[in-house]
């Protein structure tokens, strides 16, 4: 289907998420090999992802970090398997080094679950690095962060961290447009924390930096829907991306490429159709 004219609002990018790793919570193991990893990247390419989003450290509830060098050797082989496709790639990971070896490899945006916390180096490094850094929530680290997540108000708190870590990157050289803010859907948060921080995406537009909402394929879309196997919420995870369009979300982190962009679509079509 041939896109929509641009009257109306501008869709969401799509990043397509290819995870190196044998124990992701939705895909663990299935696109390991450099080889596979490569052809799934080329495939969501293919599909419509505007980002290739490369990780090679699992960040599902109770993971364990991994070595610099065992990061490095899943996901360096990927991005230069990926490089040529015309498209953005994002690296996936906590750690300056890896982050580095991932830019002179080809990555073109630095994608960090800790918000540049968790490696003392990371922040001076992207300030260096001029590009694009996405910061995200995460109320503790992947290991404990789903043990008894509490708020008195999730969206105030998650929207006071995001500025404060806005705050201090613009303090070390990162430009505001640089930067892009992500609420951290099910990195420490009950069921309806996730829900009224999708709700209130639009909130978190008034930090002047663009939002990516990455809820694709979470356990709380199989709670609530019942569908105990990650691959098969598609559905669920399509209609939370179409809210987070309509919602403002400037990026959109979905395993379902060719779904999602179908869907976006016809909700573009629609939002733009004259009556």
């Amino acid at each position: 289907m041939k896109e929509p004219a641009q009257t109306g609002r501008k869709r969401p990018r799509i990043m397509g998420i290819v995870n190196v790793t044998p124990d992701s919570f939705s895909d663990g193991g299935k696109h390991f090999s450099a080889g596979g990893a490569i052809r799934h990247a080329h495939k969501l390419a293919a599909d419509g992802a505007d980002i290739l989003d490369i990780g090679g450290e699992s960040t599902r509830p109770g993971a364990d970090a991994i070595s610099v060098d065992e990061e490095c050797g899943r996901v360096i082989p990927v991005i230069e398997g990926c490089r040529d496709l015309g498209v953005d790639i994002s690296i996936d990971s906590r750690k300056k080094d890896v982050m580095k070896a991932a830019v002179t490899a080809g990555a073109t945006i630095i994608n960090d679950v800790s918000a540049l916390e968790y490696d003392p180096g990371s922040l001076d490094y992207v300030a260096v690095s001029g590009l694009p850094v996405c910061l995200m929530h995460s109320l503790a680290d992947p290991k404990t962060m789903q043990d008894n997540p509490v708020y008195d108000d999730v969206v105030a708190e998650v929207m006071a961290y995001l500025q404060s870590r806005v705050t201090l990157c613009e303090a070390a050289g990162i430009a505001r447009e640089k930067i892009i803010v992500d609420p951290g859907i099910g990195f420490g948060k009950t069921i309806d924390h996730n829900l009224a921080l999708i709700k209130a995406l639009p909130t978190f537009r008034a930090l002047g930096c663009d939002v990516l909402l990455g809820a694709s394929r979470k356990a709380f879309i199989g709670r609530l829907t019942g569908e105990a196997e990650a691959e098969n919420r598609v559905f669920g995870s399509v209609a939370v991306a179409l809210y987070g369009a309509q919602a403002g979300a400037d990026i959109l982190r979905v395993h379902d490429v060719l779904q999602t962009r179908q869907a976006l679509q016809m909700w573009q079509a629609i939002d733009n159709a004259s009556f």
